[in-house]
């Protein structure tokens, strides 16, 4: 790999750790990169490098949050104990099935979280207890612990997204607790498709671990944002991130 190469794709793990430190949805710009820089390696090794180098920023995050904002036990150990499991069945899969299949489904459903975020201003501002019942944590268990870990392993960019609307959108919390909660379980999905992609063969090591660093400088700075600015900052990015996850998608599908 060319130096100038190499050094704009350690700039993108950069940028890739502090949109995941933010919102999550850093895969909408280290994967691509990854695609660039590397055109003949096969996709296997492609998503197995990027998740090694996408846990240590995670991991990062969830350490900066977990020190400054307290999370219900209740709803997040569960759900990033079901998304090792997940994660690590998608990536299962990832060698076998195409994700061109799933793409307009994802875009369709990038579509509906954007009106969500646009039309619902007061979603995520302030948080709402009244909404964690029982049927609602383990909805949320189910749709974040497996279906959305799952979709990491298979593919990835945007788990970030999904977990933060899911724990918003269903159980009332607000943006800067749903971020804090959805970088543990997304440390979870990390591990489980990477224990997979590790056991097949599929990481460059070498590759994965500088972007590592990378991401762990672009996680400290998003979080350390995240945590001062609050809510709307996280909402305004979670807003252009969506867009621009839809932009990425309707490229591959219609390009």
């Amino acid at each position: 790999m060319d130096p100038e190469i190499l050094g704009l794709l350690l700039l993108a793990a950069v940028a890739a750790g502090w949109v995941d430190a933010v919102v999550g949805g850093g895969g909408l710009l280290l994967l691509p990169a990854l695609m660039v820089a590397a055109p003949n390696a096969p996709l296997a090794t492609l998503l197995g490098t990027n998740k090694l180098g996408a846990v240590f920023g995670t991991v990062s995050a969830a350490i900066a949050y977990a020190r400054r904002v307290r999370l219900d036990q209740r709803v997040v150990l569960p759900t990033a104990g079901l998304a090792l499991i997940g994660s690590g069945l998608g990536a299962a899969m990832a060698t076998a099935l195409t994700a061109d299949v799933l793409k307009p489904i994802i875009m369709a459903v990038l579509a509906g979280v954007a009106l969500l975020v646009v039309f619902r201003p007061a979603m995520g501002t302030s948080p709402d207890r009244s909404l964690r019942t029982r049927n609602r944590i383990l909805a949320v268990l189910a749709l974040a612990g497996l279906g959305v870990s799952f979709y990491d392993g298979l593919i990835g960019p945007g788990t970030g997204v999904f977990l933060i609307i899911a724990f918003t959108a269903v159980l009332g919390m607000d943006f800067l607790h749903a971020s804090a909660s959805a970088k543990i379980v997304n440390v979870c999905t990390n591990l489980g498709a990477l224990v997979v992609f590790a056991i097949g063969g599929h990481i460059d090591w070498l590759l994965g671990l500088g972007l590592a660093v990378c991401t762990i400088i672009g996680a400290q700075i998003g979080a350390r944002m995240a945590l001062q600015r609050g809510t709307g900052f996280i909402r305004a990015v979670l807003l252009v991130v969506v867009l621009g996850l839809l932009v990425r998608m309707a490229w591959d599908v219609f390009g």
